[in-house]
């Protein structure tokens, strides 16, 4: 198996760990930047994550053009993926979801922040993003880059950003650590929610703890661990 038939595998794989955990649900995708070509993705063709095959990953450059689409419908929120990959060379993989316990923070003036260590990857800035502030009403839904590069812009140099009465996006260094990003940004929001139920006064991680747990959280062992575990749980173990 080469390295790129790998990488596509994974990004199954990714699809369906997002569903498992419920981050996604029939909608939301995960892509990878592709390895060789750092003006490409790949990105599942227009289906449930959790339905996602290998037939179904398709290659795209960074305006969002398929470079062989073959007949199979493509998501309209691509420009999402291409958009970040043009505005952050670092960025590798990029997850678009719904998770329900992330929309509260994007409708009010609650801050989501990381409470627990397993989402440091969060950081300590998570900014909301509201298209009506250049765009006006619209469907809320990312269909074009001009739309796909703001997004970029309000996410900056964070790893998550909020979408205003829509989901959010995260990203990674990798496949792997952007599915982690995305399942424990869920997870904390979560936390945060339920602990807003016993009182007002939550204490978050500092910056010096998020730095410092990222070196343990972001080690190759760990991602691996935690990989593996979801793959079990997702019935993709290989």
């Amino acid at each position: 198996m080469s390295d790129l038939d790998a990488l596509c595998r994974d990004l199954v794989t990714a699809n369906h760990i997002l569903a498992r955990e419920g981050v996604t649900d029939a909608l939301g995708h995960i892509s990878v930047r592709h390895p060789d070509r750092p003006d490409r993705f790949f990105l599942s063709c227009s289906r449930s994550p959790e339905l996602v095959k290998l037939d179904d990953i398709m290659e795209y450059d960074l305006d969002c053009n398929p470079v062989d689409q073959s007949g199979r419908p493509m998501y309209v929120e691509r420009p999402i993926h291409g958009a970040i990959y043009q505005a952050r060379p670092d960025v590798i993989s990029v997850v678009h979801n719904h998770a329900y316990e992330v929309i509260p923070f994007g409708l009010t003036r609650k801050p989501l922040r990381a409470c627990v260590h397993t989402a440091c990857g969060a950081g300590t800035h998570v900014p909301v993003w509201d298209s009506r502030t250049t765009f006006g009403d619209t469907s809320l839904l990312i269909t074009n880059m001009a739309m796909g590069k703001d997004l970029a812009r309000g996410l900056g140099e964070n790893n998550a950003a909020l979408m205003r009465g829509h989901g959010c996006v995260v990203v990674g260094a990798n496949i792997r650590q952007a599915v982690m990003n995305a399942i424990y940004f869920k997870v904390n929001a979560g936390l945060v929610l339920q602990s807003m139920l016993i009182g007002d006064e939550i204490t978050y991680l500092s910056e010096g703890e998020i730095e410092l747990t990222k070196k343990i959280a972001y080690a190759e062992n760990a991602v691996t661990r935690m990989w593996d575990y979801w793959s079990r749980r997702c019935g993709d173990a290989r």
